[in-house]
């Protein structure tokens, strides 16, 4: 009797360092995600549309945030647009905001180690938190570029190009794994335009101008430094978009402790039964006995569930952004050996 309950002892304890060893893992994929620290906008980020000649609007624009232009003073299409902030037109916070515009537009500019966009177009691109450059003339955006958070709310993009940017109808930028529209920036040397019916993230900081076609979306800012900033029935907030982080290894962790629960019990019920078994028989010899203790004892050991790595980010010429991989994927072969030698080391015992 002693023997079998050792054994489900010993198998529940396999369980819970095998559920331990998932956790870490899971507590490491959160750290995995690795780039540049935020842009910091300073009182710009009051603002949802900042230029420096004028803001017009066509139709139902609707921005959330403040409105500014400086050194112009030119607000038209207010109403029918609606503006929820303030608007400031040349006057010292307007001012203050396109100086703090200058510093940020500056430090994006200056950032280092970027991947190199081949191809100029972030279509189909699946990119880290990171900074990425165009290769040369007009970054374009047709389709869906995918941002992947790696499970890291804090993870960062910096895009920069080295002339127009320019996204497609009906385009998007997609937030997956903890992205976050906040902490998105595109540093963008001439103009940017965006598609009729575009769907986008981040802060755009423009040198020139910034065009929004009819009907797009912006979840971010629209920042122009010395032109204008025209709009067509869109939505531009200053709300950050955060994309839902996975909870696929936390299911698999509760999965095996739930699995291992019920494998110990099981193992405790069968030893409790074959003991009432053997006492009952009294004509059964104790060796006998011993030998049926060990046949109805099961064995079993918990099924270790995959854990899928974050993606490599590749943007054209094969470069990647991969961080060294966090201590509990070290730790996770360590335990499994430690559990695995126990585990031996008792059933020598039980068959002495």
């Amino acid at each position: 009797m002693k023997k079998r309950v050792h054994g489900a002892k010993l198998l529940f304890l396999a369980g819970t360092v095998f559920t331990l060893a998932i956790g870490m893992l899971a507590n490491g994929q959160a750290a995995y995600a690795a780039g540049p620290t935020p842009v910091d906008l300073r009182t710009a980020a009051n603002f949802a549309v900042l230029a420096g000649t004028t803001v017009t609007s066509t139709g139902a624009t609707t921005i959330t945030g403040d409105l500014g232009v400086h050194p112009g003073s030119a607000v038209t299409g207010f109403p029918p647009g609606i503006v929820t902030g303030t608007t400031h037109t040349a006057d010292a916070i307007a001012l203050q905001a396109k100086n703090d515009l200058g510093t940020a537009y500056d430090d994006a500019a200056l950032r280092t180690g970027a991947s190199i966009v081949v191809g100029n177009d972030l279509g189909g691109q699946t990119l880290v938190g990171g900074v990425y450059k165009a290769g040369g003339a007009v970054l374009n955006l047709t389709g869906t570029v995918t941002l992947d958070g790696q499970n890291d709310p804090s993870s960062v993009w910096i895009i920069q190009t080295t002339s127009s940017f320019i996204t497609a109808s009906g385009s998007s930028v997609n937030l997956i794994r903890g992205a976050s529209s906040c902490n998105v920036f595109w540093q963008v040397t001439s103009s940017a335009t965006l598609g009729v019916g575009s769907t986008f993230v981040g802060t755009i900081m423009a040198s020139t101008s910034i065009w929004m076609n009819t009907g797009a979306k912006l979840n971010g800012r629209a920042l122009a430094s010395t032109g204008e900033v025209t709009l067509d029935s869109d939505t531009i907030t200053t709300t950050c978009l955060t994309s839902p982080t996975e909870t696929a290894i936390a299911s698999a962790s509760a999965a095996a402790a739930a699995s291992a629960s019920a494998s110990a019990s099981a193992s405790a019920s069968a030893s409790a039964s074959a003991s009432a078994s053997a006492s009952a028989s009294l004509s059964a010899s104790a060796s006998a006995g011993a030998s049926a203790g060990l046949s109805a004892s099961p064995s079993a050991t918990p099924a270790t569930p995959a854990v899928t790595q974050p993606p490599s980010s590749t943007v054209g010429d094969g470069s990647s952004n991969n961080s060294t991989p966090p201590l509990p994927l070290m730790i996770v072969p360590a335990l499994a050996g430690l559990v695995l030698g126990a585990f031996v080391t008792q059933r020598r015992r039980i068959r002495r």
